[in-house]
């Protein structure tokens, strides 16, 4: 793996991509630095606040600092699955546009990134009003401050977009999932600062303080190695070649459909926390006492929301996989090809058999997709940790899948 590393920077070209790639991450941590106008010098702790936590994690943003990139580029991921969703034959015109090839898919972002800056300000305007009514941050706290700065906001999450779009182009990985990845890898060093700080004190030597905090780093390496085998994992379904048994040549023509247990990625955490977040934000805006009932509801510190949260989960897991993932096409497509599955007819028959081995496998993808979500509230109820420092959760899940996916593509350049 070391000397794989080694030949990256020996290749020039890969070697240019990385030091680009370096360079963009810099402008976007030097602009994560800089406070939007309007806003008091007050540093926020979001430990309390499960929705803003979850809106930092999944946007990369700096909300603690309020800087001009406080969104991130959430609001785009969640423009990107609205229009992904819309596109599953929901609205006509977008599903042609999905199967129009590259040309329906520039379409398509576009239609995406419009939506973005519609959800960026809505998003924004949001942040800006609740934290103003919880912690007093704005000087001059009105609508038209409000909207003054959400438009800032708005303008970070596109410049961030543009940056973005640099490092698909220019440098090395998914450009949007990069600047996520580094947004999430940023906070590490002071979550960690925070366990320490917890279990053993400034100044403190308790024994048991620094046995909580070496169990805290290997559950920590643990949980890694956890999500790398979930992302690895895959069911292998053999396929055989009509042409290569009638002509006798069995061997090398056998083939696998490989079927990953955790398909869907992130996307059912996301889905689960927007199906949270919503209300929340519409209450937010309708009626102050309406959303902290809301609040008081969606309380992660609650068991029961807990068990309904980890429901979500599961329940969104099973949808987008067979969204992603469709038996009847993946059954048509072998029939075309003249391969089959051994020991299953062709048509309907393996159509049901794929959904059954899918079905099988997705329910140990969501078992595992559940408790890494849930892992970090359940550690900050018991220890005191704010939610973003403890174990688990969604930042793990993105950070090694970016990372698996980054290195793949720089080795298959290699």
């Amino acid at each position: 793996m070391f000397k794989t590393f080694i030949d990256f920077f020996k290749n020039r070209d890969i070697r240019k991509k990385i030091f680009f790639t370096l360079f963009i991450l810099f402008i976007f941590r030097l602009g994560a630095a800089i406070p939007a106008p309007g806003i008091n010098d007050t540093i926020i702790k979001l430990g309390s606040n499960s929705l803003l936590t979850m809106m930092s994690i999944l946007g990369g943003g700096s909300i603690e600092q309020m800087s001009i990139f406080s969104l991130g580029v959430g609001p785009y991921i969640t423009s990107s699955i609205i229009i992904e969703l819309l596109a599953m034959d929901i609205i006509p015109p977008l599903a042609e546009m999905a199967k129009s090839g590259k040309k329906g898919r520039q379409q398509m972002d576009r239609i995406t990134r419009y939506l973005a800056v519609v959800l960026s300000l809505v998003q924004g305007y949001f942040i800006v009003q609740l934290l103003s009514t919880t912690y007093g941050i704005v000087d001059n706290p009105g609508f038209v401050t409000y909207a003054y700065i959400s438009i800032i906001f708005t303008a970070g999450t596109m410049f961030l977009l543009w940056l973005a779009d640099q490092i698909t182009t220019k440098g090395v990985g998914n450009g949007v999932s990069i600047i996520i990845f580094a947004g999430i890898v940023a906070g590490m060093p002071s979550n960690f600062q925070e366990v320490y700080y917890t279990f053993i004190g400034a100044g403190a030597t308790s024994s048991l303080g620094w046995i909580g905090f070496i169990i805290y780093i290997l559950m920590f390496v643990a949980i890694i190695i956890l999500v790398v085998v979930m992302q690895m994992s895959e069911r292998r379904i053999p396929i055989q070649s009509s042409t290569a048994q009638r002509t006798n040549r069995t061997k090398g023509d056998l083939n696998h459909l490989p079927l990953k247990i955790n398909s869907a990625s992130v996307i059912p955490v996301i889905f689960a926390g927007a199906l949270i977040q919503g209300p929340q934000i519409i209450a937010s805006w309708v009626n102050t006492d309406a959303y902290n009932w809301l609040a008081k509801i969606c309380d992660f510190k609650s068991p029961l929301f807990l068990a309904f949260y980890g429901l979500l989960i599961i329940l969104f897991t099973f949808f987008y996989t067979n969204l992603q993932i469709d038996p009847s096409k993946i059954a048509e497509d072998l029939g075309k090809q003249g391969n089959y599955i051994p020991g299953v007819r062709p048509g309907s028959e393996t159509k049901d058999y794929i959904s059954k081995v899918l079905n099988r496998i997705t329910v140990l993808g969501a078992l595992l997709l559940t408790f890494i979500a849930l892992l970090p509230y359940v550690i900050s109820n018991l220890t005191g940790l704010s939610q973003s420092a403890a174990v688990g959760g969604t930042g793990i899940i993105i950070v090694v899948g970016v990372a698996m996916e980054t290195y793949k593509q720089l080795k298959g350049q290699l």
